[in-house]
């Protein structure tokens, strides 16, 4: 039996376009993640005990399944012992017993998989941060600060250090401004 396996992630917050490719692919059951936090994956866990000898798990791509290689290691080695074949749609890996890879496509899928896994949860970090109020970056210079540095800078009557000393700017702050 082909059963799906979709989770939220970025660019398909809604599982719809896992969804097209999983039934494209053949899939009769597809497991759904409501969320897309690696804790509490209610979904994988049912979806792990329904999976019987001989079934077919097919994801998108190895991110969806797992969060780290560990992660993924451990799956992959659950679905061994069950005898059961995975699909990655995205990478075009398939664990049937007929299909061989090269170490170069091996190595170039993990190094995928975990880019992938890295930029996930930079985005979750950054959405995070923004619903909190926070900003990327670095943080701005109140702008008085920055206006009386320049003005003690053009007055030419302030060292360098002296002008970082009274307002804070550092010397390449500074120079950061001078050039806008």
């Amino acid at each position: 039996m082909h059963i799906g396996y979709a989770r939220p992630i970025y660019g398909d917050l809604t599982c719809e376009k896992q969804q097209v490719i999983l039934n494209e692919i053949g899939c009769e059951e597809v497991f759904i993640e409501s969320h897309s936090s690696p804790k509490k994956r209610d979904e994988l866990k049912l979806l792990l005990a329904r999976l019987e000898n001989g079934d077919r798990l097919i994801i998108q791509n190895l991110h969806v399944l797992a969060d780290t290689t560990r992660h993924l290691v451990e799956l992959l080695e659950v679905l061994n012992q069950k005898g059961i074949t995975l699909y990655s749609a995205n990478e075009q890996i398939d664990t049937a017993p007929d299909k061989l890879f090269t170490f170069q496509k091996i190595v170039q899928c993990l190094a995928d998989f975990q880019s992938d896994s890295i930029s996930a949860k930079t985005k979750a970090g950054l959405t995070m941060a923004k619903e909190k109020g926070m900003h990327a970056g670095r943080p701005r210079k109140p702008d008085a600060n920055v206006k009386k540095a320049i003005e003690m800078y053009e007055s030419k009557k302030f060292n360098l250090a002296e002008i970082k000393e009274e307002t804070g700017i550092s010397k390449s702050t500074l120079y950061r401004y001078l050039e806008n």
